[in-house]
């Protein structure tokens, strides 16, 4: 059946023009729902609708929705018709059953495979193209989306990536802890890795680290932090679909273990296989990780619209 959201394509759509895709599987245990679908705009708009806006004005014509299929009708109820004028948008589905050959589901495991398995859930739709990945629960901002699509249009290597960076004080929640990738990189804004910090506080003194809730490391307020947008060569489907068996393999806890994107990356950059230049925004990220979360973006976006920034509807 025809996707209700994606248009007809036309002959501009070209096979190798960089895509969008939007990771909108999670779970959103600590939300407590479904909060990719949660309205926060002037208008009851999504987070996607800013991050499809924003990628539309940054040149994208095609998004992929990575989605369980479960949530399909309520993806078509809030996005609908607004989107299929604007945008050629496809839904792809992240399911946990779905594993390399020769390997089966764990006996209890309801948690999705995290990040990387989401990007493969959407393979074959992106098929050559070079992509974006981003959060459908995180704003990113017209900035990010501009320096990630003017990347993608430009490279010619398959070992050629980029990410967008934040720096970590604008990406903290005051509502809780939060999961956060700080970046290394060189004179040249090269990344040279990825710690990921799984759970960070905010407090007076600057964002604190800790992982056994007992001792606690001060991060510096201007590190760069990887939110989950990355650029990347249509190469990397099959890198990602090469490391996941070996995760499979070396999983510790097959009930919990994720699949991390930013870690495959860590690791091609050690073995040589990438280069990612790090582009970083001075831009505020919002994100709804929490409930409370939500009265902070939906002032944020009432006062960019006030600013015009973005107009009033979205999408006319």
């Amino acid at each position: 059946m025809k996707n209700p959201i994606r248009p007809e394509r036309t002959e501009s759509l070209v096979a190798k023009k960089p895509v969008l895709l939007i990771m909108a599987a999670g779970m959103g245990a600590r939300y407590g729902g479904l909060k990719q679908i949660t309205p926060v705009g002037p208008r009851k708009e999504l987070i996607l609708d800013y991050s499809l806006f924003d990628a539309k004005r940054a040149g994208f014509e095609r998004a992929v929705i990575v989605i369980k299929r479960e949530s399909e009708k309520d993806f078509d109820q809030w996005l609908g018709g607004r989107i299929a004028r604007h945008l050629c948008v496809d839904y792809a589905y992240q399911e946990i059953s779905r594993l390399p050959a020769g390997f089966c589901l764990p006996a209890g495991r309801e948690k999705p495979w995290g990040t990387g398995h989401a990007v493969l859930a959407a393979r074959e739709i992106i098929a050559e193209a070079p992509f974006c990945v981003v959060n459908a629960d995180d704003f990113y901002g017209e900035e990010a989306f501009r320096l990630c699509y003017g990347h993608l249009s430009r490279m010619n290597e398959d070992n050629d990536f980029t990410m967008v960076g934040y720096l970590l004080k604008n990406t903290l929640s005051e509502n809780g802890y939060v999961a956060r990738g700080v970046c290394e990189t060189d004179a040249h804004n090269r990344l040279a890795g990825v710690t990921e910090h799984t759970h960070i506080i905010s407090t007076v003194d600057g964002p604190l680290s800790t992982e056994d809730r007992r001792t606690y490391t001060l991060l510096p307020p201007d590190a760069v932090v990887s939110m989950n947008m990355w650029g990347f060569p249509a190469s990397m489907m099959a890198l990602l679909e090469e490391a996941f068996p070996q995760f499979l393999r070396n999983m510790q806890d097959p009930l919990r273990d994720e699949f991390f994107l930013p870690t495959v990356v860590n690791r091609l950059l050690e073995a040589g296989k990438a280069i990612v230049t790090v582009r970083t925004t001075r831009d505020r990220w919002y994100g709804v990780t929490y409930r409370m979360d939500v009265p902070q973006i939906r002032t944020a976006l009432r006062d960019m619209t006030k600013g015009r920034q973005y107009p009033k509807p979205l999408w006319r």
